[in-house]
């Protein structure tokens, strides 16, 4: 067994594995590069090595800084985690010619099934039934276009060295084909160091599921079950789950079997996974093989109880596999989301800045349900805008799905992010929509269920006399503490009994409200409402109870009002008498600044291109400019026809938010 191992990742994944070789006695080296020399997984790691810059190209990408830290430290061996590295061959070449091992699959494995359009043409080759598309590379804009023709619209343009959803578009029309090459290849580029694309037939209401596979040394290959991982936003997977709501026992081990197949093809002997996709007859389709560990290992881990990471390290020592295909079992049910730093009420754009608040829920087991959160991050510390947008990954494991969820629910109700915007509204909504928890689901989830962009989960009646009850018990709970405080004179902090309380464009009449021994009475529109309050000043979570329904209402304390989140719902509450709300009402309405001859840039980000002159005119739809953040592409176009009056920024420039990119006449 290894004595040293270096981590060649960041961030929770570089985290996730520090533990496990923590666990197994095996000390770490972490790299790090500019952004990073304050990050989670540098101070975890037993020893780190500044790598260079910022952008993962001048860092995590410069396989020979991998290797000399490697020299520098006397690292046994390394493990790849996933993306930057884990699917490239001559790294682990590099890596064999120090005589350092690569803790993941050998590299005939890495150079058969790591490239996708290689593993593509071995899978058609081993008569695996594969999405129909042009087996190889795009040589060129119009050797898409025809093959684009031939197979017909949608199409998918992928990149041969991708995943997680980088260098991928779908492309519906001819038109928008040229774009979608361009930035697929650039995120291409700067993620994995090779822009090769090529095209396949994008199948329509398809779910995506994938086989877990597990190999050694010796011979053997194993699967450990299925992943669904349909709900995914931008080709990026959000929430997954093990197993598939979807799939029979027959089904399932039609698609292990031949998962397993193809891994023994290419002499598969570690961790890796393949992807299908699968339409709504249940027919199977090979989509491509991730040679590496995935994002999503942890649900696969909790309903098996096994480590993958431990099983990956044993595997790379050359030790024999200890289980046997007879010997998995899958135990109940996990979930797991992913929470990103985003804003999904401006169109998911990313958000960068400091972790003013990082609380999570709780980890550990009580009641058959279990809360893990794997995390790279800490209160206090930076989301930079040079690598992937993700916070943590939250996952809850119980015997049902439908517990599993519930138990979702109420670890997103708990989990306190402030500093930056977040998807946890965005991941509640869904743990709570219907469809969802009826398991009907397809990669076109998102899209589908809000088709005009996620605006929280509306209010309804019950839900808006809750948000006013904690409202108004918070501040009930806070003048009766001001009222305490020495010195105050008396009767200047008296709590009152009615008010008048607005939830964003809502507002409620609450009479005769008393709070007494954590039993909260009042009369709310005219409905008489009680409920248990468990706050206090300075926590963040409020516990209300009704009846034997207890839930967790996230509050926070802004300028004269309360922020107020809970199941998808996040909503602005002030809590006034009704004098106070008579005159607040006669105070004139801030109007906002007109920026509709305005192009501003909608995240902290860098300028890819700016597609546009002064002077010239513009079609709705018009490609103005292309900002690149957290390693992905967002695409300007013009909202509307018009001319260009000035153009304010150029290639290269890096841009804060809002920052006016060009101005129309």
């Amino acid at each position: 067994m290894f004595d040293k191992i270096l981590i060649a990742n960041r961030g929770e994944i570089a985290c996730r594995v520090i533990k496990t070789a923590r666990r197994m006695g095996i000390r770490t080296v972490a790299v790090y590069s500019e952004a990073d020399r304050n990050a989670l997984h540098v101070a975890m790691a037993d020893e780190a090595v500044f790598i260079g810059p910022a952008p993962s190209a001048q860092s995590y990408l410069v396989a020979d800084r991998i290797v000399q830290a490697c020299r520098d430290t006397g690292a046994e061996a390394v493990h790849p985690g996933y993306g930057f590295l884990s699917e490239r061959e001559s790294f682990a070449e590099a890596l064999a010619k120090v005589g350092v091992t690569f803790i993941g699959p050998n590299t005939g494995a890495i150079a058969a099934m790591g490239d996708k359009i290689e593993s593509k043409k071995l899978a058609v080759a081993a008569n695996v039934s594969t999405v129909p598309g042009f087996v190889g590379e795009i040589r060129d804009e119009a050797h898409a276009r025809a093959i684009a023709r031939e197979i017909g619209y949608p199409v998918m343009v992928k990149a041969s060295a991708g995943g997680g959803g980088k260098g991928l578009r779908i492309v519906h029309e001819e038109k928008a084909l040229a774009q979608a090459i361009q930035s697929s290849q650039n995120e291409a580029r700067a993620s994995f160091g090779d822009d090769r694309l090529f095209i396949e037939k994008f199948v329509t209401e398809p779910r995506h599921i994938e086989i877990q596979v597990l190999g050694d040394k010796h011979g053997h290959v194993i699967y450990l079950g299925e992943r669904e991982c349909s709900i995914q936003r931008r080709h990026q997977k959000v929430i997954e789950e093990a197993p598939s709501p979807f799939l029979d026992a027959a089904t399932r081990k039609a698609m292990g079997e031949q998962a397993v197949s193809l891994a023994k093809a290419v002499g598969y002997d570690s961790a890796g996974t393949v992807e299908f996709i699968v339409d709504k007859e249940r027919k199977f389709y090979f989509l491509e093989m991730n040679t590496r560990l995935q994002v999503e290992h942890p649900v696969t881990e909790l309903i098996t109880g096994l480590d993958l990471v431990e099983l990956m390290i044993r595997s790379a020592a050359g030790e024999k596999l200890t289980i046997k295909q007879g010997d998995v079992k899958l135990d109940g049910w996990a979930v797991e989301s992913r929470i990103y730093a985003e804003d999904p009420y401006r169109g998911f754009l990313p958000s960068t800045g400091r972790l003013v608040r990082y609380q999570p829920p709780k980890e550990g087991e009580h009641d058959g349900i279990r809360v893990r959160n794997d995390t790279g991050v800490y209160e206090g510390g930076e989301i930079s805008i040079y690598y992937d947008p993700m916070i943590a990954k939250l996952c809850t494991h119980a015997a049902t799905r439908t517990v599993a969820i519930d138990a979702m629910a109420e670890a997103l109700d708990q989990f306190r992010i402030e500093g930056i915007n977040h998807n946890i509204d965005f991941l509640a909504a869904i743990m709570h929509s219907p469809r969802f928890r009826e398991g009907r689901l397809t990669t076109g989830f998102i899209a589908e269920e809000y088709p005009d962009g996620f605006h929280g989960v509306p209010l309804d009646d019950v839900h808006a006399r809750r948000f006013a009850a904690a409202a108004v018990a918070t501040k009930i709970v806070r003048t009766i503490r001001a009222g305490a405080i020495s010195g105050s004179l008396n009767g200047a902090h008296a709590p009152g009994s009615d008010f008048r309380v607005t939830l964003g464009d809502r507002t409620l009449e609450v009479k005769d409200a008393s709070l007494k021994n954590g039993m909260l009475h009042a009369t709310i529109d005219g409905v008489h409402y009680s409920a248990r309050v468990d706050w206090h000043p300075g926590d963040a979570i409020m516990r209300i109870g009704e009846g034997s329904e207890v839930c967790a209402i996230q509050i926070s304390r802004l300028h004269g009002s309360y922020r107020l989140r809970q199941g998808g719902t996040s909503v602005f509450a002030t809590v006034r008498s009704r004098v106070a709300a008579e005159l607040a009402a006669l105070m004139p309405k801030k109007v906002a600044a007109d920026t509709s001859r305005l192009l501003l840039c909608p995240m902290p980000g860098l300028v890819v291109s700016v597609n546009v002159s002064e002077g010239q005119e513009v079609k709705t739809g018009e490609t103005l400019a292309v900002v690149e953040a957290m390693k992905m592409e967002n695409v300007l176009t013009a909202e509307r026809d018009g001319t260009i009056k000035k153009i304010n920024a150029k290639k290269g420039d890096s841009l804060a938010l809002d920052d006016v990119i060009l101005e129309f006449a």
